[in-house]
């Protein structure tokens, strides 16, 4: 079994379907659009195969969580595997350089892997993560 996608509501679709395009190698499909729900969605589907549905609709209401801190439960982050320890780097170095947080790391875990936390553009905790050695 795989997980098949996951679901993001937005305010902004353009411009999170931009942020995982450029930073993340999302490959967006052709914008869907509901008129009846006045209700919009990409899915990005990235090398993998997994995909993030992205999605926009009239008074949705904003997550009440505190998404920096991640002390609650339900979803906390997404993760985004990379090959090595210098891509890790390389794309902390990538967000940094473009103005988004990097929260934490890059470190190497008490679990094996080498990772730094960031924010997307609508505070979704993310993490870029490889195993070491």
């Amino acid at each position: 079994m795989t997980l098949e996608h996951v679901a993001i509501w937005t305010d902004d679709l353009e411009k999170l379907r931009d942020y995982y395009t450029q930073f993340f190698g999302g490959k967006p499909n052709a914008k869907y659009y509901n008129e009846h729900k006045e209700f919009a969605s990409y899915f990005l589907t990235f090398e993998s195969g997994a995909r993030l549905e992205i999605m926009q609709m009239p008074n949705i209401p904003d997550n009440l969580n505190d998404r920096v801190q991640a002390q609650h439960k339900g979803i906390i982050h997404l993760a985004f595997g990379v090959a090595t320890i210098a891509e890790v780097n390389q794309k902390a170095d990538e967000l940094r350089a473009a103005g988004y947080p990097i929260l934490s790391g890059p470190r190497k875990t008490g679990d094996g892997y080498y990772e730094f936390e960031t924010l997307d553009p609508d505070n979704n905790r993310l993490e870029v993560t490889t195993l070491y050695e």
